[in-house]
């Protein structure tokens, strides 16, 4: 039996879509003038904060990419000279990505600029107690994706 969601389910749910679409779409604008993509942006991340390098499978479940999706802008960006990919040390059926001295001056460079939108967009216009709900919620939420088996995985 489908549980179909109330007006005000529905209005909840319609708000959320239309404000991550609202926010992705000002925060892609402003990593354009930078010269990224958010997808740039997002692989940038997540290579950095793992110290420069990670195995492609791990960068792919951390941004919750597909193989292919992730193959194919890693390309993209080492024809770019941002990341440069590379057999495992240890494994060699694995791949590596490792960020250039071009990716992580193209992350400094566009960084700042990126979390001054996210101040104005986003955290400016939140009280603490809405920080604090909003947390909570991403938390329950995520743990809930994480443990649910969804088609195609995540």
């Amino acid at each position: 039996m489908v549980r179909w969601l109330t007006d005000e389910e529905q209005t909840t749910w319609m708000s959320y879509i239309r404000m991550r679409q609202r926010l992705d779409a000002a925060l892609a604008a402003g990593m354009g003038e930078d010269g990224l993509s958010m997808s740039d942006y997002e692989v940038l991340v997540a290579l950095s904060a793992a110290g420069g390098t990670m195995r492609a499978k791990e960068l792919g479940a951390e941004i919750c990419w597909d193989k292919s999706r992730l193959s194919k802008h890693l390309s993209r960006m080492a024809a770019r000279g941002l990341v440069d990919r590379c057999q495992a040390a240890e494994d060699a059926r694995g791949r590596e990505v490792r960020l250039t001295d071009e990716g992580r001056q193209a992350l400094e460079t566009a960084a700042p600029n990126h979390v001054e939108l996210v101040r104005r967009l986003f955290m400016d216009e939140m009280s603490d107690a809405e920080a604090r709900a909003l947390r909570s919620l991403s938390a329950k939420v995520v743990s809930e994706v994480e443990r649910t088996d969804l088609p195609g995985g995540i």
